[in-house]
């Protein structure tokens, strides 16, 4: 991974910037960037291990998060929060993040209703080009992250790779690509971690 491309990149496409060595760095960082503010916070097994829920619940005037309370309340409270944060299944070294969602709460938070948006990740997540980072987001991230789950998809059951399947169980359902912030959001921000994270 060449950091120094990524940042370069994504700065240019209008993506703040930050690197970290350590998760515990990075979380320290969020911790006091979103104190203060409502957050809504996306499935995500990355920001689970930085442990920043625990953390915000007792400095944010709300903090919703699906994983930890009952999750349509929580997916509806997330989706008016000042900021909003979550990983990526695929980072280009060229500056696009991609996602996959299922419910799509996910992906919908990437693109609207948020002043501020950060998107954390482990260089584990960084491609070289973009159509790498989009064939990462579907035949690594998506079918790990059904794995977990235990989901019934061929791609729990075969080998670890997209069959496009047509599973009523389908995790990957929705895609989005940000080539550039949304032009409503205040504030855009790529964090990356120099720690393998998530799926």
């Amino acid at each position: 991974m060449d950091i120094e491309k990524l940042k370069k990149n994504a700065e240019a496409r209008g993506f703040s910037f930050k690197y970290f060595a350590t998760a515990a760095e990075a979380a320290d960082y969020l911790v006091g960037e979103l104190a203060g503010k409502s957050v809504g916070i996306g499935g995500s097994q990355t920001v689970e291990s930085l442990g920043i829920y625990d953390r915000l619940t007792g400095l944010c005037p709300d903090v919703a998060w699906h994983w930890k309370q009952e999750p349509d309340d929580a997916r509806a409270r997330a989706e008016h929060s000042e900021a909003y944060i979550s990983s990526a299944n695929g980072i280009a070294e060229t500056g696009e993040i991609v996602n996959i969602d299922g419910n799509g709460n996910r992906v919908a938070s990437n693109l609207y209703g948020h002043k501020s948006l950060y998107i954390v990740a482990g260089t584990n997540k960084v491609e070289p080009t973009l159509e790498k980072a989009i064939w990462r987001a579907r035949n690594v991230a998506g079918p790990l992250r059904a794995r977990s789950f235990n989901k019934n998809t061929p791609c729990v059951k075969g080998e670890l790779r997209c069959y496009d399947c047509r599973s009523p169980e389908r995790i990957c359902r929705g895609m989005s690509i940000l080539m550039a912030p949304m032009s409503v959001m205040d504030k855009a921000e790529l964090v990356i971690i120099g720690e393998e994270l998530g799926f």
